[in-house]
């Protein structure tokens, strides 16, 4: 049980781990300017601190090749407002995120030259990754700990490529108890951030006037993890289970599962290429991808 110092601790503060999309597929694409998106997300964050003053902020962009820390209020040198300037989140985070887009679409002009682009999604998995990092690092700092969790502001279509990678992120979090909040603003929904926030106890939210993107994040994500239960927040429906294969990497209604090491194929394979297990057709399992979470293994 945690002393009543952390646990007071704990519900008065908060730390949010803010993704951001900068994928410029997406924003090349989508109704809502990518300088109208950061002034909501900017105006959401800063309405963070101001619910506490000790509460923290931290921001990954999430880019096609790379993703890369823009902001940590913990780190911050100045974090009053001057008069006539811009407060300090507004001006390091621009800065800092303006050098990554530049930094990250020369990475995809050197890729392009060598291959052609196979995907436009970002590299979620990366961002995940790296949020649950800078969490255990946090646990790790002392005792007094703020309650954690990670919100993903997505825009791309999901990559299945990463479906592995995203999906061991998912139950690390599941497994540290950090809930993954998702705000969705494509055309579609994402089932890996259906699953993320279904999983880990979080909120999955599409809004439907884009327009009106501030109103959403203060009213459904700006709450801590303590307050919430005191809430209705909004619930999902009609979570998209489905798998990716492990030899295409395409998403499958139905698939072929190693009963060794529970890896997913679209076709019958004699081999397995996770684990090497020699299978036969009557040793490999048929099942519904919808279910595949259902036979995770604990690690």
């Amino acid at each position: 049980m945690p002393s009543a110092a952390t646990k007071l601790y704990a519900d008065d503060v908060s730390l949010l781990v803010v993704l951001l999309d900068t994928n410029p597929f997406f924003w090349s694409t989508s109704t809502l300017p990518f300088s109208k998106f950061l002034s909501h997300v900017l105006s959401f964050l800063n309405s963070i601190l101001l619910l506490n003053q000790i509460n923290q902020i931290v921001v990954i962009a999430t880019g096609c090749n790379s993703c890369d820390y823009i902001y940590d209020s913990s780190l911050s040198t100045n974090p009053g407002i001057e008069k006539g300037k811009l407060p300090a989140l507004c001006s390091e985070l621009l800065k800092k995120l303006e050098d990554f887009v530049t930094r990250d679409e020369q990475l995809n002009k050197q890729q392009s030259q060598s291959l052609p682009p196979t995907t436009t999604s970002s590299l979620l998995s990366g961002s995940l990754s790296m949020a649950l990092c800078y969490i255990q690092r946090v646990f790790r700092s002392g005792p007094l700990q703020p309650h954690p969790r990670i919100l993903c502001v997505q825009g791309s279509s999901d990559g299945p490529e990463q479906y592995v990678a995203i999906m061991n992120s998912i139950f690390s979090a599941q497994r540290s108890m950090v809930p993954i909040d998702s705000c969705y603003i494509g055309s579609n929904n994402s089932a890996f951030l259906q699953q993320a926030s279904y999983i880990t106890g979080g909120v999955y939210q599409k809004p439907q006037q884009l327009d009106g993107l501030f109103q959403y994040l203060s009213t459904v994500f700006a709450t801590d993890l303590h307050s919430r239960t005191f809430l209705q927040l909004p619930k999902s429906v009609g979570v998209d289970f489905r798998a990716s294969c492990f030899c295409h990497k395409k998403t499958i209604d139905m698939g072929y599962i190693c009963s060794v090491c529970l890896s997913i194929f679209c076709k019958h394979h004699k081999k397995c290429s996770t684990c090497g297990s020699v299978f036969g057709q009557a040793q490999s399992d048929v099942a519904s991808a919808s279910n595949l979470k259902r036979k995770t293994p604990e690690t």
